[in-house]
């Protein structure tokens, strides 16, 4: 059983224990997938060549790919083969096996360590990038709330100096955590974040969550001034940002994967958060992204709440696209 499996994985972790209510959501949010799959084996009959063709399609469709698709269905011939498996409804077991081994490798928690090895304190510093909409700065709150239960201190930096919104939307999230936000009424994204370490380091604050405003791949000057913002926390702190987190929204299917490889080219990206699997996503895009551009995906966001977003478990993701139980 699948449950076997999770077991066995190294990906269970402390900070990532399974949640019924949690669970349940990210079930809802899948259900167009997981429905399709369902429905698929279990229909009953032999593994043939039509069962597969259906599978492809249904995958395609899910956001999986191409590229990723063709590959699980070349994994899963074999398992079918090895296992000597005859039965539709044996499909959905295997399958799992075949996601998990590509989701399970993009499954790496977030480590914001502060301490350094000589003892001194140096903030962690996470910038946040994506374009407009995907629920960055949303995010931003969320990461906060998740950081402080982690039991670090945090600051939020407005680095978003497009959008008067962005700023007052950042400050509401800061009043709901208790978190301080450096902010200025106009000015460049760079010295809103510059100021905002410095800041941390005066007070000695572990975590730095740097906003910085939504921008599509095909905007090369905002694609440069981001990557200007990138050098300038460097001047502040050597080594920083730590992290370069690419906020995804999870119903861009597709266009989920050309956003990785534009953001990364720029930034060199380490993590991703992927957002509004509550919605109307098919989930797939996770797939694409772990077969054609693998970056870790540190968070997975299934609310608008403050509890909404949590690591990236592969197996309870897997167990929610498939239908199983996780």
């Amino acid at each position: 059983m699948f449950s076997f499996l999770k077991k066995n994985s190294s990906a269970s972790s402390a900070d990532a224990k399974p949640d019924s209510g949690w669970i349940a959501r990210l079930k809802t949010g899948l259900a167009r997938t997981s429905n399709q799959l369902t429905d698929l084996f279990g229909r009953g009959g032999k593994i043939d060549d039509d069962l597969y063709e259906e599978l492809e399609t249904i995958l395609i469709t899910a956001d999986v790919g191409m590229t990723a698709t063709s590959a699980l269905l070349a994994d899963l011939r074999h398992r079918v083969r090895e296992q000597r498996l005859t039965e539709a409804e044996q499909l959905k077991q295997a399958l799992a096996e075949c996601l998990l081994k590509l989701l399970q490798p993009l499954a790496q928690p977030l480590k914001a360590q502060s301490i350094q090895a000589d003892g001194s304190h140096k903030p962690f510093v996470i910038m946040m990038c994506g374009v407009n909409g995907a629920g960055k700065t949303t995010s931003i709150g969320k990461l906060a709330k998740y950081l402080q239960g982690q039991g670090l201190s945090v600051l939020l930096a407005a680095g978003d100096t497009f959008r008067a919104a962005a700023r007052e939307q950042l400050m509401t999230w800061g009043e709901r955590n208790n978190v301080t936000v450096i902010a200025q009424q106009s000015g460049d994204a760079a010295a809103v974040i510059f100021d905002a370490v410095q800041a941390a380091q005066a007070r000695k604050i572990d975590v730095v969550l740097a906003d910085t405003a939504g921008r599509l791949t095909t905007q090369a000057h905002l694609m440069e001034e981001i990557k200007k913002v990138k050098r300038v926390i460097a001047k502040a702190l050597p080594e920083a940002p730590h992290e370069v987190l690419l906020v995804l929204d999870a119903n861009t299917g597709q266009n989920a994967l050309s956003q990785v490889k534009a953001f990364d080219e720029a930034l060199g990206v380490t993590g991703l958060i992927l957002t509004k699997l509550d919605g109307t996503a098919k989930g797939g895009v996770i797939a694409a992204i772990a077969k054609a551009h693998p970056i870790p995906v540190r968070f997975i966001g299934v609310g608008e709440g403050l509890d909404d977003l949590r690591p990236f478990v592969a197996e309870d993701f897997i167990a929610a696209l498939l239908g199983l139980d996780a």
